[in-house]
């Protein structure tokens, strides 16, 4: 799928994400809450790296946690924005993330990451 073909950011819900982090191979997950002012600084640069050649290979997806009760669950112990990255269906990196530079490295760890063969 050409880039210019894909939708950049899914907005999903609880369900959703553990459907599509089975389905894809890698997934890297933003939780946001209302009113969030570190989310919005944030929500370009995440289009911008759902949209970045070097992490086609990524599914981009973002959920609300106000919106979502195991996100809101995840979120009364945790600051948003609230990144996760999966492969192969598993949680690998998750943390609470407030620097582009930080969400990049995270990004590209799990772009790096070597999935087990089957």
């Amino acid at each position: 799928m050409k880039v210019a073909e894909r939708q950049h950011v899914h907005d999903v819900n609880d369900a959703a994400l553990r459907q599509l982090t089975r389905e894809h191979l890698k997934v890297f997950a933003k939780f946001t809450s209302e009113n969030c002012e570190t989310c919005e600084l944030l929500a370009a640069p995440f289009t911008e790296f759902a949209t970045a050649e070097e992490f086609q290979h990524i599914l981009f997806v973002r959920l609300d946690s106000g919106e979502n009760p195991v996100a809101k669950k995840m979120m009364q112990e945790k600051t948003a924005p609230f990144f996760v990255s999966y492969c192969q269906g598993r949680l690998l990196e998750c943390d609470m993330l407030t620097q582009e530079t930080e969400m990049r490295d995270m990004v590209r760890r799990l772009g790096e990451f070597a999935p087990l063969s089957s």
